[in-house]
């Protein structure tokens, strides 16, 4: 019987190189920005070199998330996911890293892809400064912040992974 795929297998890395080589080529990763309140998504172009702001989900219930998670992935050929993992400033992860860890392993039980986490400190405070300083009105920066930030987290996940791929 042949091996499962690694995505399967592990579905959740905290590792650059897996996903590095569990990504097939030509596939976008989809960037999560896990809130309370809101999930900001982005994706990446093909190439994985420049993240796009793409959509903001209004949390409900996990199914509802999961689902529209689904059709973006297939609307858009994702090959992987990269979550934001809020991290403690001192470097210990507390209940909002638990409940990033609990999304992304829910989500990789219903859409096998590969995950990687990426620590995501103090991503939306320099996206709301970026904002501020580019005289964005507060109106404007309440709904994209979060999309925002999720391309942040996942811009800085993709210079990690090329800057990975060129040392190979």
């Amino acid at each position: 019987m042949p091996a499962e795929p690694l995505e399967i297998l592990r579905p959740v890395s905290e590792d650059v190189l897996d996903i590095l080589t569990a990504l097939p080529r030509g596939r976008r990763l989809l960037g999560f920005d896990l809130g309370t309140k809101t999930i900001g998504l982005a994706m990446s172009d093909v190439e994985r070199c420049i993240a796009t702001p793409l959509e903001t989900i209004q949390r409900s219930k996990f199914s509802a998330e999961a689902a529209r998670v689904q059709e973006l992935a297939a609307r858009f050929d994702i090959g992987g996911f990269v979550f934001g993992l809020p991290v403690n400033m001192d470097g210990t992860e507390g209940p909002r890293a638990q409940s990033a860890r609990a999304f992304a392993r829910n989500l990789a039980r219903l859409a096998p892809l590969p995950c990687a986490f990426w620590d995501e400190r103090l991503s939306t405070a320099a996206v709301t400064r970026a904002m501020i300083d580019a005289d964005t009105t507060r109106a404007r920066r309440a709904i994209v912040v979060d999309r925002v930030a999720a391309a942040y987290i996942l811009q800085g996940f993709l210079d990690r992974l090329r800057a990975r791929s060129l040392q190979l």
